[in-house]
């Protein structure tokens, strides 16, 4: 096992709420926020509904576990999310003082945690989380992969 159980166990929860965003027709990505074994904010992305290019699984889930704690900052706190976060999203975690990051694939088109950038990891801000690709990356992979197939068939009809 790469990782420990908690890891697989949270990354499946981000896993479920990436499936509903499958079922709101929205891209299927989903984030969970754990503070001290528990989770305090849960997101899916939203921006079709909401019609808000920020509504970011993983924005929706800061906000959540902000909220939960009262707080701006979430050092104690770890975020998990089925897809590898964009530049707002690397730069919302890096404002909360999130501590650690575990996402599922890489997205290489917008990615700011290693593949198309390392905002995270540059070492040119006050605050720098340790970052942990892979955990489910099929399975985050897969439901992407199916979702846009699914709606590239629709345009092909």
């Amino acid at each position: 096992m790469l990782f420990s159980q908690e890891v697989y166990k949270y990354m499946y929860a981000a896993l479920q709420q990436a499936e509903t965003a499958i079922d709101q027709d929205e891209v299927p990505i989903g984030a969970v926020i754990v503070h001290k074994g528990k989770i305090i904010g849960r997101g899916y992305n939203q921006t079709e509904k909401l019609k808000d290019a920020t509504a970011h699984a993983e924005m929706i889930a800061i906000t959540a576990a902000a909220n939960h704690l009262q707080s701006k900052f979430l050092d104690e706190c770890e975020l998990y999310v089925t897809v590898e976060p964009c530049v707002m999203c690397a730069g919302a975690i890096l404002l909360s003082r999130i501590s650690k990051i575990y996402f599922g694939t890489f997205e290489p088109k917008f990615g700011a945690c290693g593949s198309l950038f390392n905002i995270i990891s540059s070492g040119k801000y006050n605050h720098t989380p340790e970052v942990y690709s892979g955990v489910y990356s099929d399975e985050s992979k897969t439901l992407l992969e199916n979702f846009f197939a699914g709606k590239r068939n629709l345009q092909n009809k």
